[in-house]
């Protein structure tokens, strides 16, 4: 019987399948240390990390009968998925059962940002009085205005749906085009990253960690941003400089940002506390118990499909 070790206690409900046809090992507390896993995974075939659990060469090299890495997420920076293929390991993702909460949790913190929900909420409960005339406090409209996507893949298309219905128009930026008829479902427009940044009332980062996208908002991007404009990041805090955010939301050069991910997570970063114009959220993007659930039957089901040669999610 093949071995499963879950790097985390996840709720067994999820994982029910996998019951009988393997041996499936869980931590007693709720997770395993790193030298506990170091030295349970030596003789396993299949590996279950959960987003933020760093999975690197000795992880790797540890897994002597290793086959397979299921990542518990959609996101795999946490996993070095091309030495993991020069090892002949297969590595896994969940990309279908995020879609819906991370769009969610994004429209979510737009609305929180741009009619400052989340700051009427705040003083409101630390008994500030409030600009209650006509003109004072203003927050800012969705209706009519245009969202920018970068990152227009299932989970921009899913955030995309949201604000079409919300009276938004789109436009979006990939590394090509999308085809004509998805543009057209979303009525959304191909344009560079510089006329996102210039022309977008809202942008939504919905891209990996990659070199390519280390720091893509920096200095000079806030900049070219309207000072009305509102950043939402619910992708990976790499994508993010966060003291040239900060610098940003200070200086009024952009009107507020919503953050749902850090770049050294659990920290968040001490130059944003404080900002009453930045809405702030533990990486909460599948933070219900149905998306967890449906993230750890997906998890189960690239398993089962791995050892029995059905379709899975591999990244590598």
């Amino acid at each position: 019987m093949k071995k499963i070790l879950m790097g985390h206690n996840f709720v067994r409900e999820g994982f029910q399948r996998l019951e009988g046809k393997y041996e499936v090992i869980y931590p007693e507390k709720q997770l395993f240390t790193r030298t506990e896993i170091l030295e349970r995974i030596t003789d396993v075939d299949a590996f279950v990390p959960n987003f933020s659990f760093q999975t690197d060469e000795e992880m790797i090299d540890a897994g002597k009968k290793l086959q397979l890495i299921a990542n518990y997420g959609v996101g795999y920076n946490n996993i070095d998925t091309a030495y993991a293929a020069t090892k002949g390991i297969t590595v896994t993702n969940t990309p279908q059962s995020v879609l819906e909460p991370t769009a969610e949790l994004c429209f979510a913190l737009m609305m929180a940002t741009a009619r400052k929900v989340a700051y009427y909420n705040h003083k409101l409960h630390n008994g500030v009085r409030l600009d209650w005339s006509l003109y004072g406090d203003l927050g800012m409209p969705v209706y009519g205005q245009t969202l920018g996507i970068y990152g227009m893949g299932r989970i921009g298309q899913s955030i995309a749906r949201r604000a079409v219905a919300s009276g938004m128009k789109i436009i979006y930026c990939n590394r090509h085009a999308l085809p004509k008829e998805v543009e057209e479902k979303y009525g959304a427009v191909y344009v560079d990253f510089d006329t996102l940044l210039r022309e977008a009332d809202v942008i939504s980062l919905n891209a990996p960690a990659t070199a390519e996208t280390y720091h893509l908002m920096g200095e000079q991007e806030f900049k070219k941003m309207k000072r009305s404009a509102i950043l939402i990041n619910t992708a990976r805090g790499q994508l993010v400089d966060v003291q040239a955010l900060a610098k940003a939301l200070q200086e009024g050069e952009i009107y507020a940002a919503g953050l749902d991910v850090y770049e050294n997570e659990p920290k968040i970063p001490q130059e944003l506390i404080g900002l009453d114009n930045v809405v702030l959220s533990p990486h909460a993007g599948t933070k219900t118990y149905a998306a967890r659930l449906d993230m750890e039957q997906e998890v189960a089901m690239n398993i089962i499909n791995f050892f029995e040669g059905g379709e899975i999610d591999k990244v590598n």
